[in-house]
Parts: C-alpha cells; structure tokens; sequence
C-alpha cells in the first residue's frame, strides 16, 4: 500500500529517477503499481510518465493480448531504445504478456534491453536496479506494497491471475497459464490498507470473475459472494465495481449480494462475444443464446436497475452475415447500457489460429464493426435520454476550467465508461460522491447538478 512505501533504505541515495510505462490492461497496472511500491521503499523516485526525463531508467510493462496492444508495445521499446543507445536514458527493462510470449525474440530484436522478465518474475527488475548500486545489493527486497498510478481516491483490486476458458481466440491462457486466486483474507488486508491511505472507490478486476476461489483449498460454494459480503462491510468502502465477468459457470450468488450492499455498483463487466450458437460454438465459450438470454434475465431480474457493459467480437472465423444479423438483432433486444466492439484478429497458438482459418476480409470485418457500433451508438442516446430527471450517486474526478466538475456515475467505470458534468454550489474535491438531478445528456455523456 501507498504506506508501505515511504523510504526505508539508504542504497538508493543517488535518488535515481525511475519511469514504469504501463501498456495494456488495469491487471497490468496492478503489476506496475506494485513495481513501483518495491522501487519506492527502496528508495528510488518512481513516475508512471510516458515521456521519461533525461536519465531516468526506464521499465515497461507490455502488453501481449492481441495485434495491436503487441504492436504498440513493441514501438513503445523501439522508440525507448534508440534513446537508450544516445545515453538520453540510463537502462531499460521489459517485462508484462509479451515478454512472457517473446522474450527470446525481443532480446534478439532489442539488445538495447538492460533486462527482460516475463509475467510472474518481474520481481528480478527490482533486484537488477538495486545491484547497480554500490551499497543497494545488502539491502533486503520490501515486502510487495503499491505506489498508486490512479487519483488517490480509486485503486483496482485485482483477485485473480490466469484463466482456464482457453476461448478459440485468445491467447490469455496461454501467457498467463490457469487461474490462480488470492484469497479472500489477503484480498481483505490489502483493502482497508488502502481505505486507510484514502481510498474510497475500488474497481474489482481479473480474467474470469466467475470462476474466483474456486482453485482455493476448502473454498466455499459462492467464493465471490463471500468476498463481495467482506468487502462491502469494511468502514470507508463506498464503491465496489465487478469487472470481466464469464457468462458460462456464472456466480448467481453475487447478485443478492449486489442488490442488498448500496456500496457495491449496480454495474457489471461481462463481455459475451456473440450471440449466434455456431460462432459461440466456434469461439469455445461454453454456452450458447437460449443460455445467454437466460442469463441476462436472471441479472436484470434480481438487481433492478443494473447497467451491464459487455464486449461483442465481428469477423470471426466462420461468421456469416446471418450470424452477423443475428447479433445485430441481439444488441438491439438487449440494449446494453455500455458496449464495446472489435474485430477478430489471429492470435498465434490459439486453437482458431491452428485449426479455423481467417477468410473474412478485413473490410468486412471492419464495416460490420462500423454497423454494430452505430447502432450501439442509438441505442445509447435512447439509454441517456432515461436518465434525465433522475437523481444519481456520482463520483467527482476533477474540476473544469468554466467551473463546473467532472465526474462518473455508479455504472461508469474509469477511463472506459460516461462522464458527467456536473454543476454545485458548493466547492467539491476529487473523490467526492454527490447525489446528481441529472437535467440534460448526450449519447456518452451527461449534465447535472449537485441536490443536498
């Protein structure tokens, strides 16, 4: 935790400047905050800048999930490199998904790399800086603590590493190996660690929400609900937020859950990828539309007024445009509060990869992106048009210059979901939750006031 960090030793009396880049998910962030935590006690100077000053050293945690986070990974070390071969940075250090898939290629491609570690082992970047040291090697390596990246007020939990779906397309299981959950007391500890430094908000993250605690020795039936139950009675947690659930094997028991704690959201990840049965058959995902449907009933019944975000993928192998129209007709019956889109793009081990080939042009691909995300487009600006009038607990992130705030509702999570804007009387801070009259929107965005 952010208290456990303060400088502990005297090796670092250089105070060398280190920059940890993060590439990827809110899971890596996790890993980096945690990197950043050990750095710290040590008593480095850490930054999560994406422009490193002139003689920092450098790390980046990368990202391997598909084409285009690997791409950018791989461009982010290039460009780091050529200022590691002029001196401009004293070292640079890889480590994240991709370097746990590619490591023996970037060290041929990028012998500018100071160090390269993978997934799990990215402790060793901590112990490489600290023998560069004269005095650093005596020191003992601090206990795992968190440097926050976020605005003090907010922290991702993250419960689980690893996933054991194994889908056709992803490659996930194949970087991060089977799940592998911390248990429900050490997820407690580390949470009112963090309420005690400030923390009020706290988004729930992992690969596969539904299958939490199930690989812990004596677990109880609904793992989840218990820890969901813990967390939400802990003094100072004032949001609780689930992120990428699984629709196959889904925990029903967290939903009385939710619907009892006010503190726990009424908003859940659960990406869903398709709806036609041949391509979720295609894609593995253990579960086809009639179970969907009944699932998202199920959700919708037993926590009234929940707003669900999911993920839809086009252009996977073997989709025909009746498939295609079928999800389009879903997204329409469904009418997800939140939704995000992409196209399929091969991933390298995965069983499509080796066994469905990739036919489908990418303009196909990429026009019925286009056409699902229009329509999503409708039906959001339907969504936000109900909204009005209504009165919404909201979290303030930040002030504007005209005077007004910005800030999320209870289903709109950091950096991917709405923004308020938000009109008060009276002075607010960061981190602030308000009750918002909503009097006007947009199709991703709303406009509110402050009521006592």
């Amino acid at each position: 935790m952010r208290g456990m960090t303060k400088k502990t030793s005297s090796a670092a009396t250089s105070a060398q400047h280190i920059t940890v880049i993060n590439m990827g998910c809110s899971k890596n962030l996790v890993d980096s905050e945690r990197l950043a935590g050990q750095l710290e006690a040590l008593g480095f100077k850490v930054d999560f800048d994406r422009e490193p000053p002139r003689g920092s050293v450098v790390v980046v945690n990368t990202c391997g999930f598909i084409g285009d986070a690997k791409e950018e990974s791989v461009l982010v070390l290039l460009k780091l490199a050529e200022q590691r071969r002029r001196r401009r940075i004293r070292g640079l250090y890889a480590m994240g998904c991709l370097t746990e898939r590619y490591r023996d290629e970037l060290r041929e491609e990028i012998p500018e790399l100071d160090g390269i570690y993978g997934k799990f082992d990215w402790t060793g970047i901590v112990e490489a800086i600290r023998d560069k040291g004269n005095h650093a090697a005596t020191e003992k390596l601090p206990e795992c603590g968190r440097k926050l990246s976020t605005p003090p007020y907010q922290a991702y939990i993250k419960i689980s590493e690893g996933c054991n779906r194994f889908c056709a397309y992803c490659a996930i299981p194949l970087i991060t190996g089977r799940i592998h959950s911390r248990t429900i007391d050490d997820i407690e500890a580390e949470v009112k660690a963090l309420v005690a430094d400030g923390v009020r908000e706290f988004n729930i993250i992992c690969q596969d929400l539904s299958s939490y605690g199930r690989d812990l020795p004596g677990a109880s039936a609904e793992p989840l609900a218990e820890l969901l139950e813990r967390l939400a009675v802990i003094p100072g947690v004032e949001m609780i937020r689930l992120h990428y659930a699984y629709p196959a094997d889904f925990p029903y028991g967290i939903l009385p859950v939710m619907a009892r704690h006010d503190n726990i959201c009424k908003y859940l990840d659960i990406a869903l990828q398709h709806i036609d049965d041949e391509v979720l058959t295609a894609m593995r995902r253990h579960i086809d539309a009639a179970g969907t449907r009944e699932l998202l009933a199920r959700i919708r019944r037993e926590v009234p007024g929940i707003h669900l975000r999911t993920t839809m993928m086009v252009g996977f192998p073997g989709e025909t445009d009746e498939a295609f129209r079928n999800l389009l007709d879903f997204v329409q019956e469904a009418r997800f509060e939140r939704l995000g889109a992409f196209t399929y793009s091969e991933e390298e081990g995965t069983y499509a990869a080796q066994h469905l080939p990739d036919t489908i042009p990418a303009e196909v691909k990429q026009e019925r992106l286009e056409e699902l995300l229009a329509l999503q487009d409708e039906i959001a600006a339907e969504i936000q048009q109900q909204e009005v009038g209504r009165t919404l607990r909201v979290i303030i992130d930040a002030k504007a210059e005209d005077g007004h705030y910005f800030g999320r509702t209870e289903f709109d999570s950091p950096d991917v979901d709405y923004i308020v804007n938000v009109s008060s009387s009276e002075t607010l801070q960061p981190g602030d939750i308000r009750q918002v009259l909503i009097t006007g929107c947009a199709a991703y965005g709303l406009d509110g006031v402050t009521v006592s």
